[in-house]
């Protein structure tokens, strides 16, 4: 019974040793998984960046304050890395928003989801053109863009993306600024909610676009 009793201490004590091995598998694969994301997160974006037509300076964020979160953004680049004011930023995936004060090393990005930070736009497939401008809708976690001045014609339907028409003169055109939600007609002119194109909560890396190649 004794050497019976001993296996049963031993075995239970070899589950727990085993539960401890599991957990510490699972952490090191979330560890894997993670850095294995973050690896084709980075090489997707230096390929977009050889891919692109415009010189692009990355920088990354380094300030951020909750006060001011769909507002700006400071990141680690600035005169001394050829960035000025009113200089697009965006990622792989679309416009982020521009530069407004800009220091020897760090700049601060005003982003497309502020009512400040106006982008003349286009809708692909048709002639019509606005202005897009931040939106928070109530109750929501991230923020909206509104699309303004549309014809009462324009009849947008969800799906249909919004581009940077060039108009203005700091945003080049072309650059995907969001897709279409809704469409509603007002007494004036037509309106269009957007998705902006980048997710503005998850941001770490962004590009300054400093001019063509």
């Amino acid at each position: 019974m004794r050497s019976g009793l001993k296996s049963l201490e031993e075995l239970e004590k070899d589950n727990a040793n085993l539960r401890v091995e599991n957990r510490s598998l699972r952490a090191t694969n979330e560890a894997l998984r993670d850095v294995e994301r973050e690896v084709n997160r980075l090489r997707h974006a230096l390929n977009y960046r050889q891919r692109s037509e415009f010189k692009l300076v990355p920088a990354q964020i380094i300030t951020r304050d909750s006060a001011t979160w769909w507002r700006t953004i400071t990141i680690n680049r600035g005169r001394e890395d050829g960035v000025e004011s009113d200089m697009p930023v965006l990622t792989d995936e679309g416009l982020v928003g521009k530069t407004t004060t800009v220091s020897a090393n760090i700049s601060v990005i005003l982003l497309v989801s502020d009512e400040n930070c106006r982008v003349a736009a286009t809708v692909e497939g048709t002639r019509e053109q606005g202005i897009v401008t931040g939106e928070r809708v109530a109750g929501a976690i991230a923020p909206m863009l509104d699309l303004n001045f549309l014809s009462k014609q324009a009849d947008l339907k969800p799906g249909q993306k919004v581009y940077t028409s060039g108009v203005g003169g700091v945003f080049p055109s072309g650059l995907l600024v969001g897709t279409v939600q809704t469409f509603r007609v007002r007494e004036l002119d037509g309106q269009a909610l957007l998705a902006p194109a980048v997710d503005l909560a998850r941001l770490e890396d962004v590009f300054v676009v400093t001019g063509h190649k």
